[in-house]
């Protein structure tokens, strides 16, 4: 018999603007707030780190190394003793694994990864390896479970591994005690216990390294690691499109569609549509300002920024690293800041900290269509305070700098 129940109507789903979704997600980055009047403390790092659950590392020093850039947008001045104490002395804070691309992140996410280091030590590259250097990894392991913390190279000389091993995809030369090591890492026997000063890593037993506390709890199944980690990204980026969610932790495609799924289903998520971009899904506690004072200088691999197809969705601002591009190609410099100005991206720069001369110099600065009448004055501001946390006494224009924000910028720098 046919039912003549009326059919129940699919949700409907709201609708936002571009501009409600990017305040959206400026506020989930933790970048619409006031900075910290006094000093920036360590309950403020972990607050910031709880927001957007990871820092990716990346060894560039052009201006500061990369994970300690986006702590100072949100937070401001701050003595990087603090993460380096986050991540070094016990119970630690923050942790070393591959989430986004290598990264900081809490111990407890380090345990929702563990699912990741068992699908890497069963791929090709980490079952060669074992095959043919198990006696080289038994070696390593039993140096470092004796004597760890070591570095690559204090590996290396203790067990006199000379032959060098090329990586050539990306041009490092490592020892095979190195290329051991970061197979352990990457099967997540081992992990940093903390970097140098040369930004060389520790490698000590994971047990070791792990707090306590987190050693104690129970390693959670596979399902409830991805959800946990799709729950975690979208907390950090407020609204996000499928592939947002799925690119915060490089997470597989069905997982993260089923992981999403679940969160609408429990209404920790809500079916969107952004106008001009798009289905996406907004976060339960995301929060919806009508307008926001941000202004923050956004290193390249900012939370925020990372994920370009996003940035340009959000903010129509088509963006590239260009290191890696040969000079007379570049576009916009080598190591380009965005501009975050109110809910616009206002502006780009190229920057480099000239530690001999005590100056940071503006190699390239551009305007963005559409920004503020006050960008050049807030940029100036900003690369003022950006300076002295760098311990830089002048802001200069470059003699070759480019650029059409250059000519309003040059009269707003601060000099002592």
């Amino acid at each position: 018999m046919t039912s003549t129940s009326t059919p129940v109507p699919a949700p409907r789903r709201e609708v936002l603007t571009l501009a409600q979704a990017r305040r959206s997600a400026i506020a989930a980055q933790g970048l619409a707030r006031a900075r910290p009047a006094g000093s920036v403390t360590m309950g403020h790092l972990q607050r910031l780190v709880d927001r957007i659950g990871l820092l990716q590392i990346d060894s560039v020093n052009v201006i500061a190394r990369a994970h300690l850039l986006p702590i100072y947008s949100r937070l401001g001045p701050y003595d990087t003793a603090l993460l380096q104490r986050a991540s070094s002395v016990s119970p630690r804070r923050l942790v070393e694994y591959w989430a986004h691309e290598a990264s900081f992140v809490p111990p407890e996410t380090y345990q929702l990864l563990r699912w990741r280091m068992t699908a890497n030590a069963a791929s090709h590259w980490a079952v060669s390896f074992s095959a043919s250097h198990s006696d080289v990894l038994d070696a390593v392991r039993d140096l470092v479970a004796d004597s760890g913390p070591l570095t690559a190279r204090e590996a290396h000389d203790r067990l006199d591994h000379s032959t060098p091993v090329q990586r050539e995809e990306w041009g490092w030369n490592w020892t095979i005690a190195k290329r051991a090591l970061e197979h352990l890492f990457f099967v997540g026997e081992l992990t940093s216990a903390g970097r140098t000063t040369q930004f060389e890593r520790r490698y000590d037993l994971t047990e070791r390294v792990l707090p306590p506390a987190v050693l104690a709890e129970p390693v959670p199944d596979t399902a409830t690691a991805q959800r946990e980690l799709v729950r975690i990204a979208a907390s950090a980026l407020g609204v996000a499109s499928l592939r947002c969610l799925r690119d915060y932790f490089r997470m597989p495609a069905e997982a993260t569609q089923r992981a999403v799924t679940e969160l609408v289903d429990a209404g920790e998520l809500h079916a969107v549509t952004v106008r001009d971009w798009g289905p996406a899904y907004v976060h339960e506690a995301a929060a919806h300002p009508r307008r926001v004072r941000a202004r923050a200088l956004l290193a390249p691999f900012d939370p925020l920024v990372f994920e370009r197809a996003r940035l340009e969705a959000l903010f129509g601002m088509h963006y590239r690293i260009e290191i890696y591009t040969p000079a007379h190609k570049r576009v916009h410099g080598y190591y380009v800041l965005p501009f975050l100005l109110g809910d616009a991206m206002a502006a780009r720069v190229d920057l480099k900290a000239d530690r001999a001369s005590g100056r940071l110099l503006v190699r390239a600065a551009f305007a963005e269509d559409g920004a503020p009448a006050d960008t050049a004055e807030e940029l100036a501001a900003e690369l003022g305070e950006l300076a002295t946390w760098l311990g830089l006494s002048d802001v200069v224009i470059d003699d070759a700098a480019r650029g059409d924000l250059l000519a309003g910028l040059a009269p707003l720098l601060p000099r002592t």
